[in-house]
């Protein structure tokens, strides 16, 4: 997955359980309940997999369930929702161009498995 070039700035992750997967398609931001935060050997492994997601083929529903607020030590840098089932990322970031906002994946690989696995065991399943 393109990530924006702020990646390489992320300290810490929010794990966000999306509390409205409708919405996020017009959403101007991620929003949802934090179930977790990874900083550290978590956050670069979550941003690890995410990096090497494989791409894949949209499908159509995009209703996201997971998604990662990622932060420096002194502000958010991006936001990305992710719909294990249609395949489908949406990434918000300050001048981030509109083809990369929407980006697609393999939710079956098994990054994408490892991946929601590690969002499954922050509690909501």
């Amino acid at each position: 997955m393109l990530l924006p070039p702020s990646r390489e700035k992320t300290e810490l992750l929010e794990v966000v359980r999306i509390s409205d997967p409708a919405g996020a398609l017009g959403s101007e931001r991620l929003v949802g309940d934090d179930v977790a935060i990874w900083d550290g050997e978590d956050a670069r492994r979550a941003m690890d997999l995410v990096d090497a997601l494989p791409d894949g083929v949209k499908h159509r529903c995009f209703t996201p369930g997971w998604g990662l607020r990622a932060h420096s030590r002194t502000e958010l840098l991006f936001e990305v929702a992710f719909c294990f089932r249609c395949h489908g990322a949406r990434i918000w970031a300050d001048g981030l161009p509109v083809e990369r906002q929407f980006q697609d994946f393999d939710a079956e690989s098994g990054v994408a498995l490892e991946l929601v696995r590690l969002f499954r065991g922050c509690g909501s399943s």
